[in-house]
């Protein structure tokens, strides 16, 4: 790669590849360095907190992690606060939520960590609201990047199109710029438009388990008994194969989502719906069912495979081009990190630009944002490389990892019972603290050699 300085003054032009979270935010950060800013959008955005064809898993569940409103506040400050008064709830865990895991209930214990619950589309259109107010950013939307403009040894812009029924016919039109970040998501077409230039695409790293899920708005039926909890959550493992989840959205909406690996896959008829909610260990998710009123169809999901494309690693790929967000590393849905990970890969991109770890190459930039993303993907894929029929090139696992996955899983069962080892355990998973912060002192005594807490057999209704 060659190593050209990203920083500087003069006339610069960036475009961004996608409209989405991580693009939006990829913008905010790039306003602060270029003259100009375009974002190059194949939709065009709805009027308010509605869903687009664009992003076909907004309909499903979507979680922003306590990491991600840091991050997200630390670029956008008041955002969490704007968000909360649209309507996102906000979640205390272990409190709010009663959680199955390991063959065992949580304790409730008080909030070490929150999470904001609100959809997707909510989410989406408060970040977008304020970013696009930037006069320093552009939108093209409605139009479709056909390829890089440059060469092996340097990007210098796109070429795109506006979509329609004739856009076939279109030869496009070169939109110039300095800098070219890709936040097209999973099914980016980089590496090709990479290969067209002559360079080398990125080696792509890949682990799926067929995991499908199925996701369904609901109201609370006026009267129902009182619901002592805030939400609920079956964990998967690999003697659990089926997954549900039950959280509060805006306007008085709760998402449910029922998940299952291959061969387990939940149906998108009503009926089958709510039976599959009854083969999860415990009824209590399928009884809260039948409380409630369907306030949408049930929305399936497939596309759930982690994908990781290695542009940190060197090769002959141009100066001026990066990915960011899922066009670099996209994860299995069910465990809730997309968003997050979106919100803090533009914090990398901010600090990686202002010169932070050295002089901001393209090769070092990309790494950063390749950091942002690692401890999720580990997480991701180390829980996935567990679960039976699992499949993909990130599938295999060495000496060392056997006996650390043996060390976190006692972890995941503490949890559970521990207050201690679950609040350190939350905020890994919530991408909060790194995972060697579970190998600390106090952490480790209590992993080692703490006693194995009674584990009750329905669902604690009272916070301890």
């Amino acid at each position: 790669m060659n190593d050209r300085d990203l920083a500087g003054s003069g006339q610069r032009r960036a475009v961004v590849i996608g409209g989405s979270l991580a693009g939006l935010l990829a913008a905010r950060v790039l306003a602060d360095h270029a003259d100009s800013v375009t974002i190059v959008e194949r939709d065009r955005f709805p009027q308010g907190p509605r869903s687009r064809a664009g992003v076909p898993q907004d309909r499903h569940t979507h979680v922003m992690l306590e990491s991600g409103q840091q991050a997200l506040e630390t670029l956008l400050p008041g955002i969490c606060a704007e968000m909360s008064e649209e309507g996102s709830p906000r979640v205390g865990l272990p409190n709010d939520l009663v959680a199955w895991q390991s063959g065992r209930w949580n304790r409730r214990t008080a909030a070490t960590s929150h999470i904001l619950t609100g959809t997707r589309p909510l989410t989406e259109w408060v970040v977008r609201r304020r970013v696009l107010a930037d006069a320093r950013i552009k939108v093209l939307e409605h139009t479709e990047v056909m390829g890089l403009l440059g060469n092996a040894a340097r990007v210098r812009g796109v070429r795109i199109r506006e979509r329609g029924p004739d856009a076939a016919r279109r030869d496009g039109v070169a939109l110039d710029a300095e800098l070219v970040v890709d936040a097209s998501g999973r099914a980016s077409h980089a590496p090709d438009w990479l290969a067209a230039l002559g360079a080398e695409p990125p080696r792509q790293e890949t682990l799926e388990t067929g995991l499908a899920y199925a996701t369904r708005l609901y109201r609370r039926q006026p009267g129902a008994p009182e619901f002592p909890y805030g939400g609920i959550h079956f964990l998967p493992n690999p003697g659990q194969q089926r997954t549900g989840l039950l959280l509060p959205a805006e306007d008085g909406l709760w998402t449910v989502l029922l998940a299952g690996l291959r061969g387990s896959e939940p149906p998108t008829d009503e009926a089958g719906f709510e039976d599959f909610a009854g083969l999860l260990p415990h009824p209590v998710l399928r009884d809260w069912l039948r409380t409630a009123e369907p306030a949408s169809p049930v929305h399936g999901f497939r596309n759930t495979a982690n994908i990781r494309r290695r542009y940190d690693l060197p090769g002959r790929r141009p100066a001026g081009f990066l990915a960011t967000g899922e066009a670099l590393c996209s994860f299995n849905p069910t465990y809730g990190q997309g968003m997050s990970v979106a919100a803090l890969s533009a914090l990398a991109l901010r600090d990686a630009l202002n010169g932070q770890g050295g002089t901001p190459t393209t090769l070092r930039v990309q790494r950063a944002l390749s950091g942002a993303a690692r401890q999720a993907w580990e997480i991701a894929t180390g829980a996935d490389r567990k679960m039976p029929g699992a499949r993909g090139s990130a599938t295999r696992s060495t000496l060392l990892d056997r006996p650390a996955d043996w060390y976190l899983g006692r972890v995941q069962r503490r949890s559970c019972g521990d207050p201690r080892v679950g609040a350190a355990f939350r905020k890994v998973l919530a991408l909060s603290a790194p995972t060697t912060s579970l190998f600390a002192p106090a952490i480790a005594r209590a992993v080692l050699f703490g006693p194995e807490p009674p584990a009750p057999a329905e669902p604690p209704a009272r916070l301890e």
